[in-house]
C-alpha cells in the first residue's frame, strides 16, 4: 500500500483535534441516508452488533433550532500499559484509548468548542456522542475516512482518534458533505487483514465480519466461544492488531500512556468471583474508567479477560 511510503508525522505536527460542522438544516436528510447505510454492505448483519448499534439515531435534545448545528470532532488519543503484579512477577497489559478517560474530558471538549469554533458566542453546547452514529457523520463531514478495518482514518492522527459530537443552537457556517471516503493508502494492501487473529476483515468491501471481532466480544460478559482462542488476546479490552500493522498509523509516533500500576493483592482479588465496589472504585481511579462503569457490568468481564491474558 502506498501508506508504506508516506512521510513519517512527528510529534509536534500531530493535531490536537479536528472538527467538522453539519448544519442541521442536512440532519433529516442523513438520518434517511443513514438507513440506506445500515442496509450495505459496509454495515454488519451480526445480530449482537446490531443490537449495540440500535441505540444510534438522529434525535436530538429539545430545544435544539433546525438553525443549529452538530459538531463532530476527532480528538488524537494515545494506548495505555497498566501493571499487574503475578506470582511476584510484572505483566504488562495494554488498555486500548477507548476503554479509559483521556484528558479530553467533556468540560475541556467544551471549552475548546467555545473558544476555538464558536469563538465566545453564547449558545447550548449539549454532547450527544453516545445517542448519534460517530463513524458514519465522520465520515459524510469529510472529518474522516474508512479504512479497510471499517475504522476512521484521520489525517494527521490515522486511526488513533477519538470521535465526539456536541448539538449547539448556534448558526455556523457548515462544512459540505459528501459520501465516505475510503482510505487510499488501504488499495491493494491487506496487512491488516493478514494480521487479524480471526480473519473479520474482508478482502474487498472495506468492511468487518463483527461476528468474527474479538472486540464483541470481549466487550460482553460470558464465555468465549471456542474458536476465539486465548493466543489471540492481547488486550484488556479490544483489540488493535488491525491498528498497530497499519502503515497509515505507523506514521504516527507510538506515544503510550502509563496508568497506575495493580498491586498483586488487587490482581488476585479481581480474579476472584465477587463484584466488590470498593475495588471497582479502586480500579476505576488506577485504570481511568469512565464514571459510569459499575462492579456488575465490569468485573466479570475484567476477571475473564484479565486471566486470558496473565495465562498466555
Amino acid at each position: 500500500g502506498r501508506g508504506r511510503f508516506r512521510r513519517p508525522i512527528s510529534e509536534s505536527d500531530i493535531p490536537a483535534y479536528r472538527h467538522k460542522i453539519i448544519p442541521l438544516s442536512a440532519w433529516g436528510g442523513l438520518a434517511e441516508d443513514f438507513k440506506a447505510y445500515e442496509a450495505g454492505d459496509g454495515y454488519s448483519r451480526n445480530p449482537l452488533f446490531r443490537t449495540a448499534m440500535k441505540p444510534l439515531d438522529f434525535n436530538l435534545p429539545a430545544g435544539i433550532p433546525q438553525t443549529g448545528s452538530v459538531i463532530v470532532l476527532a480528538t488524537f488519543a494515545k494506548s495505555a500499559e497498566v501493571e499487574f503484579t503475578v506470582n511476584k512477577t510484572v505483566r504488562r497489559v495494554l488498555v486500548p484509548f477507548q476503554y479509559f478517560q483521556d484528558d479530553w474530558t467533556e468540560d475541556k471538549l467544551k471549552g475548546v468548542i467555545r473558544k476555538d469554533i464558536l469563538k465566545g458566542a453564547a449558545g447550548r453546547l449539549v454532547p450527544v456522542s453516545k445517542r448519534v452514529p460517530l463513524k458514519y457523520l465522520a465520515g459524510r463531514s469529510g472529518l474522516g475516512t474508512m479504512g479497510r478495518n471499517n475504522l476512521i482514518f484521520v489525517e494527521g492522527m490515522g486511526s488513533d482518534c477519538l470521535l465526539h459530537a456536541f448539538a449547539t443552537d448556534a448558526t455556523l457556517a457548515g462544512d459540505a458533505l459528501g459520501e465516505i471516503g475510503l482510505l487510499g493508502e488501504c488499495r491493494g494492501c491487506h496487512l491488516c487483514l493478514n494480521a487479524c487473529p480471526t480473519r473479520a476483515i474482508g478482502r474487498t468491501a472495506f468492511s468487518v465480519d463483527a461476528g468474527r471481532c474479538i472486540t464483541l466480544f470481549n466487550e460482553r460478559p460470558g464465555e468465549f466461544p471456542n474458536w476465539i482462542l486465548p493466543s489471540m488476546h492481547h488486550a484488556l479490552m479490544g483489540c488493535m492488531k488491525c491498528q498497530d500493522i497499519c502503515p497509515e498509523n505507523r506514521r504516527i509516533p507510538e506515544l503510550r500512556i502509563a496508568l497506575d500500576a495493580v498491586t498483586e493483592e488487587h490482581t488476585r482479588n479481581i480474579l476472584g468471583n465477587k463484584p466488590d465496589e470498593p475495588l471497582t472504585a479502586l480500579l476505576r481511579d488506577r485504570l481511568r474508567l469512565f464514571p459510569d462503569v459499575t462492579p456488575v457490568d465490569f468485573h466479570p468481564i475484567l476477571r475473564r479477560n484479565l486471566g486470558v491474558l496473565l495465562r498466555a
